[in-house]
């Protein structure tokens, strides 16, 4: 007949290894990641101003490039 144990959950390894576990979000490694809200989206600005800004630097560097009309 086996003993009753005094501690109603045991330590397991992958209890130590989830209490000591580090979020991804918060590695000091990873510059840009940030929690946001699951229903959090990015505002679409950032795209129309991304596109802009690349458009603007495509003509700038095209109009170095002689031969042009």
């Amino acid at each position: 007949m086996p003993t009753p144990m005094s501690n109603p959950a045991p330590a397991t390894g992958a209890q130590a290894v989830v209490e000591n576990a580090m979020d991804p979000a918060r590695r000091p490694d990873v510059l840009f990641r940030v929690r946001r809200d699951a229903e959090h989206q990015r505002s679409v600005w950032w795209n129309i101003g991304a596109f802009v800004v690349v458009s603007g630097a495509i003509v700038a560097l095209m109009s170095l490039v002689p031969g042009g009309f």
